[in-house]
This record gives C-alpha cells, sequence and structure tokens, in this order.
C-alpha cells in the first residue's frame, strides 16, 4: 500500500506542477487562458504597495526552492516520510508557491515597449517559445522523471533501490552549466509587450536565478569535489565561455 501511495503521489504532485507550469508560460505570455497574466491580475494596488506584495511573492518562490533543495533540509524531512516521496513533496510545494505568485501578482501599469503590431513580434514569440522548449529538453537530458519524483517513487515501487547522482555533460551542458536557467531567462525577457510589470517579473526572477545558482553549484562542488570544479572551469554559467571559474592555483 504504501508503495501504491508513493507512485499515487508522485503523479498527481507532477500533473498539479505541469497545470501549474502551463500556467506560467501562459502568464508572462500574457496569453488569458487561466485565471491571471502578467498584465491583468490583481489590479488597483497603489504602486509601492503592489511592487512591495510582488517582491514579496518573488522571495516566497525563492525562499521554497532554495531551501526546500538543500541537503539539510532534505535530510530533516526524510526523517519523517520516505525518500519515495519527498521529491514529489518538492514539486508540489514548488507548484503550491507558484501558483499563489500567479495568483496574487499585482499588475502595475505602464509600457517600456509595445511592438506587437510590427515585424519583429514574430521573431520575438519564435524566442519566446525557444525559450520554454529549452527548458523542457534541458529536464529531460538530465533526466526529467526524476527531476520531478517520478523515478524514485517507481523504483520504491518496483523495490529497487535509488542510484546516486552522477556528474553527467549530455549535449548542452558541454556548452552551458545550467541550460535550464538559460531558458527562463530568455523565456522571462522574451516579449513583444514589455510593460512595467512583465520588467518586475523578469529582473526579479533572473536575479533570483542567479542566486539560486550560487546555492546549487555550492552543494554539487560539496558532492562531486573536483570534478565539478574541473566542469565551472571549462564551461560557462549559463552563456558559453561566461561565467566560467578561473583557475588561480597560478597566482
Amino acid at each position: 500500500m504504501q508503495r501504491i501511495f508513493a507512485v499515487g503521489f508522485s503523479l498527481v504532485a507532477y500533473f498539479i506542477f505541469f497545470a501549474t507550469f502551463l500556467w506560467l508560460i501562459a502568464f508572462i505570455g500574457d496569453i488569458g487562458i487561466f485565471p491571471t497574466t502578467i498584465n491583468d491580475a490583481v489590479n488597483g494596488t497603489p504602486v509601492v504597495q503592489a511592487i512591495g506584495f510582488d517582491l514579496l511573492l518573488i522571495a516566497l518562490f525563492g525562499i521554497q526552492h532554495s531551501v526546500m533543495a538543500r541537503p539539510g533540509f532534505k535530510a530533516r524531512l526524510t526523517r519523517i516520510v520516505s525518500t519515495s516521496v519527498e521529491r514529489s513533496i518538492y514539486v508540489l510545494a514548488a507548484a503550491v508557491v507558484l501558483a499563489i505568485m500567479l495568483r496574487y501578482w499585482h499588475t502595475l501599469g505602464g509600457t517600456i515597449w509595445d511592438v506587437r503590431e510590427s515585424a519583429a513580434a514574430p521573431l520575438i514569440w519564435a524566442v519566446f517559445a525557444m525559450g520554454w522548449a529549452l527548458v523542457l529538453l534541458s529536464t529531460f537530458l538530465i533526466n526529467h522523471f526524476e527531476l520531478f519524483g517520478l523515478s524514485q517513487a517507481w523504483r520504491h515501487g518496483r523495490a529497487r533501490e535509488d542510484r546516486p547522482p552522477q556528474l553527467r555533460e549530455p549535449l548542452l551542458y558541454r556548452w552551458v552549466r545550467h541550460p535550464l536557467y538559460l531558458g527562463f531567462v530568455i523565456a522571462f525577457w522574451a516579449t513583444p509587450h514589455l510593460t512595467i510589470s512583465h520588467l518586475l517579473f523578469a529582473a526579479g526572477m533572473t536575479a533570483y536565478i542567479f542566486i539560486g545558482i550560487a546555492h546549487e553549484e555550492r552543494d554539487l562542488l560539496a558532492y562531486f569535489g573536483s570534478a565539478y570544479d574541473d566542469y565551472r572551469k571549462r564551461v560557462g554559467m549559463i552563456v558559453p565561455g561566461l561565467g566560467r571559474r578561473r583557475d588561480r592555483s597560478g597566482d
């Protein structure tokens, strides 16, 4: 029964996150098929209050993602729950926090640029789609089903041991260490209609991405040691050739 629960819970968490992720795409693209979009969410709030609330939402998102991803938190959590559902709990919590941010985002008035009626608009939309495609592709390159907790629950259901993480460099990871984050940055900024509301979201989430990378790489360095240190020296962070860690041994 416990094994069935683990698999069932992981599937529920995955599909909830997937639905929320689709909402995020429509939210950023200002496509009104979900309850809110970046330019049509909570309206009428005074500017300073709206900015403060939106920054709080970004901080809440960042705290959940960073804290729950740390080894110390995982170790404490798995004293209470099975390791087979630990990742799925993270995925479900991420979906809930993301949904809160999208639902209660406070829209700000003002436009920085609007080229929706120009010849450049289709190209910008293509770049927008490319960013999300890069995000999805990156998850499969590093094992999509393990990233979202499905593999862990499935192995538990079949009484198989979890495999220890391995440092691999599949395809895009040979050129940048974090192609998934690069995809997010592209998707956040590629818009034919950049409003103040969109600018705040894109800037805040981009800032968090670099904060998250710093925490993530610290953990990877602690786990993989010199192998990951060598990887950082050879491969750029999110742009090929940029953000490589210099070898200071010869200074």
